[in-house]
């Protein structure tokens, strides 16, 4: 969190947000501890239209195949990480600095994905451990081809006799 709240004011996210949303009006940062932040939104962005969309940013500071899947936030205590717990957000934007990329996703789609084959991608890509002061949290790290197809076949649902 430390390292995306540190690019929180970097002038590419305007033009990453400016490139996705032709007609963005305004991008505002949230940072301060309270229900939206909780909820996972860091900017709020408006439409022209006046149509409001909320991100939360998440940012990598090297290129990495995989994008980290926040399973659990403190480990110990079974806290849901941002993949499992209800988000305010509509998306997920996540950034890698150096090739200059961010991948918005949309949360609930995302989340679908993850219901659908989490514990199959824990199982065959592992857990990242990152280490805080009082608690673990832990990160399945899904390749970057395989979470968007498994967006594409969580966006279809099937219903009836199969």
């Amino acid at each position: 969190m430390a390292k995306s709240h540190a690019q929180a004011g970097a002038s590419w996210w305007y033009d990453v947000y400016r490139m996705a949303f032709p007609s963005l009006a305004s991008a505002v940062c949230v940072r301060n501890d309270g229900w939206a932040q909780r909820g996972g939104i860091d900017r709020v962005l408006t439409l022209e239209s006046g149509r409001v969309i909320t991100v939360d940013e998440k940012v990598r500071e090297k290129d990495y195949p995989d994008i980290l899947l926040e399973r659990w936030s403190d480990e110990a205590k079974k806290v849901p990480g941002w993949i499992q717990k209800p988000l305010a957000c509509e998306f997920i934007a996540y950034a890698f600095v150096p090739s200059e990329t961010c991948y918005l996703l949309p949360t609930l789609t995302l989340q679908r994905a993850w219901r659908i084959y989490g514990r199959d991608w824990a199982k065959a890509y592992g857990t990242v451990r990152a280490k805080n002061k009082r608690y673990d949290t832990i990160s399945v790290p899904v390749p970057r081809d395989v979470l968007l197809a498994a967006l594409s076949e969580a966006m279809c649902i099937k219903w009836g006799a199969a």
